[in-house]
């Protein structure tokens, strides 16, 4: 399962991180035009603890501090840390917020279409984590509304278009279906 792409930066100097769920525990790693498979040794993402990983077969103890992207922090492997800072997720925003219509449109569907315009939806069943906005809010197009964490990966849910949020139709800690209306912007 491909997932966002990464511009961060290590040490000062910039890399560009592409990663794809490979397995359970899996990925398959590019940076920059290096690919490595890594591998999480342990059942969940350390954030806020020590972790281990196997990268290419030999495995690294890792300390992930709980961090803020845009923030510069300090990631530990074995005994060399590296002062880190993590850009906004390079997103195909046509994914977050694709609405689907059939190929043939009918009553039902131009109906539906007609009372949810406006209308963003979650891409995938998952939990919301995180709520950035609230109704009344003034919303730039691409910006972050909510994060959803599905498959133990936080997943950003970004505002189609400017606006003001009409409707905010989830609270943090709640469940969703893939389809369901998370915000209205109009």
């Amino acid at each position: 399962m491909k997932m966002p792409s990464y511009e961060i930066y290590i040490d000062g100097k910039p890399r560009k991180i592409e990663l794809t769920k490979t397995g359970e525990r899996s990925f398959a790693v590019k940076i920059d035009d290096k690919s490595l498979n890594v591998e999480l040794l342990t059942n969940k993402l350390g954030i806020g603890r020590q972790f281990s990983i196997k990268i290419n077969g030999k495995a690294y103890m890792v300390e992930l501090p709980k961090f803020e992207r845009e923030k510069l922090f300090s990631i530990k492997v074995e005994e060399a840390s590296f002062k880190t800072e993590v850009k906004m997720p390079i997103i195909k925003k046509a994914l977050i917020t694709f609405e689907p219509t059939p190929l043939v449109p009918t009553k039902k569907a131009i109906a539906q279409r007609q009372t949810i315009e406006g209308a963003v939806t979650a891409p995938m069943t998952g939990k919301i984590i995180s709520i950035k906005v609230a109704k009344g809010d003034q919303v730039k197009a691409n910006q972050i509304l909510c994060i959803i964490e599905a498959m133990k990966m936080e997943n950003e849910i970004c505002a189609p278009k400017a606006g003001t949020v009409q409707e905010v139709n989830v609270s943090e800690g709640s469940s969703v279906s893939e389809g369901e209306v998370l915000f209205i912007i109009g």
